[in-house]
């Protein structure tokens, strides 16, 4: 009997996540894996892993984007849904806590809190300045310091006096860090110090004058850190939730925010088989200067973004029937 399943990816600057939804909501399948500035080839290889995970007898009817490259996914894998991070992220939260209050998330490059009342989200913020508080300033101090990342969390809960490190900016908890290992602090109560740094730059930036009620989520991959949901707990005074699947809450929130669509045929994992391109050029139709990115898929332009008035559409369109005349011919197009 056929099953029909929904897809959802997450591309972030850092992760890429996909998962696949039954019709209850449950992961079948899940990939996680690096983007490595390269989204389009992250999401091919998450899209066939996901496949090899599947069952013959799945049917894949809806297709969900979300993260900082969901509209060049979302144009790649024909997507029903195109969703920012604070839709995706509190629908799929809902689904598995239906009684959250506040979200706290922390990736690889960003971070950011959702508060929620009655289900509905009513204020949220994300970093825009600092990276001290993420898990890529996170994963450069475990390196820096010798120790896999993935063991920050259990050192971290090792300490007997955590150091006391600047959480201000990236700059002055680097230099901090330093400090305190030239001093001679143990690696245990540094990574302490790191985990309670973080905690302090995410409730001093993103959480800053926002209202953190009960029942509290943590999400992104820096939530397996239990260091830091140590911090969390003894900062904030509550319990602090994570899931064994809070790291692809995003992508689970894409799958079920695609699911109202209805496609005349199941989504084709062989899509990502084809070939696909992305080129950019500054319009020149007006003073606003918008830098137009274009999408092409086996040389056909699937979607462009970036104009800001009607004239970068044109030029766009104009660009396209240039460069089809230049197979033609033989000219270049120059930009």
């Amino acid at each position: 009997m056929q099953r029909n399943v929904s897809l959802g990816v997450d591309v972030g600057s850092v992760s890429t996540k996909g998962v696949v939804l039954d019709s209850n909501g449950e992961i079948i399948a899940a990939e996680y894996l690096w983007t490595e500035g390269d989204p389009v080839t992250a999401t091919k290889k998450t899209v066939l892993s996901l496949q090899k995970q599947l069952p013959a007898s799945a049917s894949i009817r809806s297709v969900g984007t979300t993260g900082s490259a969901r509209k060049l996914i979302g144009a790649m894998l024909e997507a029903d849904s195109v969703k920012n991070e604070i839709t995706a992220h509190a629908k799929g939260t809902l689904s598995r806590h239906p009684d959250v209050r506040t979200i706290l998330e922390i990736g690889g490059q960003d971070s950011k809190i959702i508060l929620i009342d009655n289900g509905v989200v009513i204020d949220y913020a994300m970093n825009t300045l600092c990276a001290a508080g993420t898990g890529a300033f996170l994963s450069s101090q475990a390196k820096r310091l010798g120790i896999p990342v993935e063991e920050l969390g259990d050192m971290a809960l090792q300490a007997g006096h955590p150091a006391r490190i600047a959480a201000r900016c990236t700059v002055f908890a680097e230099s901090d860090m330093v400090h305190k290992a030239q001093a001679g602090y143990a690696k245990e109560d540094l990574v302490a110090g790191l985990c309670d740094a973080i905690v302090a730059n995410y409730l001093n930036n993103v959480g800053k004058g926002k209202r953190i009620e009960s029942p509290v989520v943590f999400q992104g991959g820096v939530s397996k850190n239990r260091g830091v949901v140590r911090a969390f707990q003894a900062e904030l005074g509550s319990e602090i939730h994570v899931d064994a699947d809070s790291h692809l809450m995003g992508a689970v929130g894409a799958a079920l925010l695609s699911r109202g669509a209805v496609r005349a045929k199941p989504f084709e994992c062989a899509i990502v088989d084809l070939c696909f391109q992305t080129r950019a050029h500054t319009c020149p139709g007006c003073a606003n200067h918008c830098e137009i990115i274009s999408f092409y898929r086996d040389g056909v332009l699937l979607d462009s973004w970036g104009n800001r008035c009607e004239k970068g559409r044109a030029a766009e369109e104009r660009k396209e029937d240039y460069l089809t005349a230049s197979r033609n011919t033989g000219r270049a197009w120059k930009i």
